[in-house]
């Protein structure tokens, strides 16, 4: 294991490494927050949507942890998120479809399937080398263990029941976008060189399918075959995006664009 690093310690190549990582990090979070926010108040139930709301919260969180990290490598939140161009950001299609109009199981299916990847990539995160990314994967991945419980807990509901055919149809539609979580970086080598991310991107990906396909299949679901699904042609990660990426980024961007605000309000934090 390569010893720990600070900023300072950091060359061109690992600080390139370094960014990748980060924003694919960062971008998730945020942009999966922004869709699940659409969802509050209209959850089945009131404990349903409490939990939702935390569920978003805490995906802002994370984001701002992730962007503090760019921040402390010079970056502003300004241009960081604010002001960055939408095909800049390197989230995964997944996260940033629209959810289809009414249907609980597309939140919930779609929550697994992203909580799932999110705990095996922040495993891989736990013994990383790079000093500030450690301090705060610990908590983080705490929260995401909870995130995972409850959509399993909803999934676990809707396929015994007559929501089936429902899950199955987001299944359909949303796992070739899912399969989106394991493009790997343009850096690969160097992030698993460095020691900032302990599997590599493919790994990752073999134990995902390995964990997701025999649970959904225990629930009565046809889980399409990964090497066969039609990919999308949008990938997300390097800078390609769905049509519905420009109307989320514009709505999330507007008021600070009509206020003209010199000083962004904080994600996460206490700047207002």
């Amino acid at each position: 294991m390569p010893d720990a690093l600070n900023p300072e310690d950091l060359d061109a190549e690992q600080r390139a490494a370094l960014e990748e990582l980060l924003f694919r990090l960062a971008d998730d979070e945020y942009v999966h927050g922004e869709r699940l926010i659409e969802w509050q108040i209209y959850a089945p139930t009131l404990e349903s949507d409490l939990a939702l709301a935390n569920v978003a919260q805490d995906e802002f969180g994370h984001a701002r942890l992730w962007y503090d990290l760019l921040e402390e490598l010079s970056h502003t939140e300004a241009e960081l998120i604010w002001e960055r161009p939408a095909d800049e950001f390197r989230h995964a299609t997944l996260v940033e479809l629209p959810f289809a109009e009414g249907d609980w199981a597309d939140v919930v299916l779609r929550s697994y399937l992203y909580d799932a990847a999110e705990r095996l990539r922040l495993d891989a995160l736990v013994d990383t080398s790079y000093a500030p990314l450690a301090d705060r994967v610990g908590k983080v991945l705490s929260e995401e263990r909870y995130h995972l419980e409850n959509a399993q807990s909803w999934l676990d509901r809707l396929a015994e029941g007559d929501s089936r055919d429902r899950v199955q149809d987001a299944l359909d539609r949303l796992f070739p976008h899912a399969l989106s979580l394991f493009v790997e970086p343009d850096h690969e080598d160097a992030i698993v060189d460095n020691g900032f991310r302990t599997m590599s991107t493919a790994d990752l990906r073999i134990e995902w399918l390995e964990t997701v396909i025999p649970y959904l299949e225990s629930l009565g679901l046809d889980v399409p075959e990964p090497d066969e699904v039609e990919r999308p042609s949008a990938r997300g990660r390097d800078g390609t995006h769905t049509d519905h990426w420009d109307e989320l980024a514009a709505e999330f961007r507007r008021t600070y664009e009509e206020l003209e605000a010199p000083e962004p309000a904080r994600i996460g934090g206490e700047r207002v």
